[in-house]
């Protein structure tokens, strides 16, 4: 494996880090998940398997797709966090729609590419059908015998592409940095440090500072900051000060919040420690703890709250998987079957989102196929996409625009024209957070999570959207 710190291998493939964006998922645009050997790996830790892949997950009409695997493994005997390309192989398993028999595709070296990328071309019959297609991949290393299959539920879970359909194109052009709009107000603040109404920092292991984490909004407005490392939530009610203060029982490292609305919150510790995956905690709105549950993968980005419970965004396979349905936790296994690509939106539909290069393509997706899409197109280099989420019969999505020295949030309110609303926001992001949790979307305002070398904080952005 190529050595990155555990507790950072989230935020690594979220792509948080502008200028070297490279995350996956509904709404880490660019595309980039982890895999190992997990089976042989437990038995020999040397005998490790990764791999990245970029899902391509909307496609065009004529659009030739490659699918693209960069595998790097451990030799037995080897430091299993060397990372060196190895020796290797496998095959990609593809199929028009979402039945039928797979078709095998054997994964070649592509020697025009940097060492350890294997590709297949899609089967232009496949690649034409209306529906799309779904594929998965097994990987080995000749080397140790090491496999892994990518996304982890193979073909019970594949990962789907499906046409875009006449999307709606929205051309950003070049971003003008430096001209943000001021927040309409700012609804919580704290400085660093351990007292009441502070909160803590943590080093990172490479130096760069991590605190506040994450944040969520109530229903009521009430701004929860995830304090992880003094080991609480500080609530911040509209209008009162300072804010109150609610223990929680987490390990105290990089986390992602969501609040549900009974005031109920969960916590995604995004990276496990050494030999068990991460853990989704639960609590009441006073900080009891109503237990914790495994994730099924090594890592993951993100947490959603939905009507039946705790979903999280996990790695290597980068799809949403539920860990909890109405009380009862989900086994591994079924988290791994029960895998998408999409987010589940309210009524039923997915929102799918892809980002390759200066483009993101998103589409809202219901039983019989994509309902509507947009093409987002920029000059400015694209980075991870933060939030994409309806408001009403429009989409409010937030994506990085980045330079070689800076970069900006750029924020759009989607409609079935264009953006009916366009505007930047500054990335102040003095501490390091969760790889997603850097906007949230509550009614018709947009929230944002900032930090300065004085503290932390949190503005309001007020949508005025009819």
């Amino acid at each position: 494996m190529r050595k990155v710190p555990r507790r950072r291998i989230a935020g690594a493939t979220a792509g948080v880090a502008a200028g070297v964006i490279a995350g996956v998922g509904v709404l880490a645009l660019a595309g980039v998940s982890i895999a190992r050997g997990l089976e042989t790996a437990d038995r020999d830790p040397a005998a490790l398997i990764d791999a990245t892949h970029l899902p391509p997950l909307l496609t065009l009409p004529g659009e030739a797709v490659t699918l693209r695997y960069d595998v790097y493994c451990a030799a037995p005997g080897a430091d299993p966090e060397s990372g060196v390309p190895c020796d290797a192989g496998g095959t990609a398993y593809v199929r028009a729609g979402d039945f039928g028999l797979f078709r095998a595709v054997p994964l070649r070296l592509d020697a025009a590419a940097s060492q350890g990328r294997y590709s297949a071309e899609v089967p232009s019959d496949i690649l034409g059908a209306l529906e799309g297609f779904s594929y998965y991949a097994v990987l080995r290393s000749n080397t140790s015998g090491a496999t892994t299959r990518l996304p982890a539920g193979g073909q019970y879970a594949p990962l789907r592409s499906r046409p875009l359909g006449r999307a709606i194109t929205v051309n950003l052009g070049s971003h003008a940095f430096g001209a943000p709009r001021r927040a309409t107000a700012r609804v919580a603040s704290a400085s660093w440090g351990g007292a009441p109404g502070q909160v803590g920092l943590e080093q990172g292991p490479e130096l760069q500072p991590i605190g506040g984490s994450s944040f969520d909004v109530g229903a009521t407005g009430v701004v929860n900051l995830l304090d992880e490392a003094n080991r609480r939530v500080l609530r911040f009610a509209p209008g009162a000060a300072p804010p109150s203060s609610v223990a929680v029982g987490v390990r105290g490292t990089i986390a992602d919040l969501a609040v549900g609305a009974d005031g109920g919150m969960a916590v995604l510790e995004t990276v496990g420690d050494d030999g068990a995956t991460p853990l989704i905690r639960s609590f009441d709105p006073n900080g009891r703890s109503l237990g914790a549950w495994h994730i099924a993968e090594r890592s993951a980005s993100a947490l959603e709250l939905g009507p039946s419970g705790p979903t999280a965004l996990e790695y290597p396979s980068s799809q949403w998987m539920p860990v909890l349905e109405r009380g009862t936790a989900v086994a591994a296994s079924t988290q791994r079957e029960r895998g998408r690509a999409g987010r589940a939106l309210g009524n039923g539909d997915e929102l799918v989102v892809e980002r390759e290069g200066s483009e993101a393509r998103i589409a809202q997706v219901g039983p019989r196929g994509v309902r509507r899409s947009w093409r987002i197109q920029s000059s400015t280099p694209l980075g991870e996409v933060q939030l994409a989420k309806p408001l009403g019969d429009k989409l409010v999505v937030v994506l990085r625009v980045y330079s070689d020295g800076r970069d900006e949030f750029e924020v759009l309110v989607l409609d079935d024209r264009g953006a009916a609303k366009r505007f930047s926001v500054d990335s102040t992001a003095w501490a390091e957070t969760a790889p997603l949790a850097r906007f949230r979307l509550r009614g018709s305002a947009l929230y944002a999570l900032g930090s300065t070398p004085a503290g932390v904080f949190v503005d309001r952005y007020d949508l005025e959207v009819s």
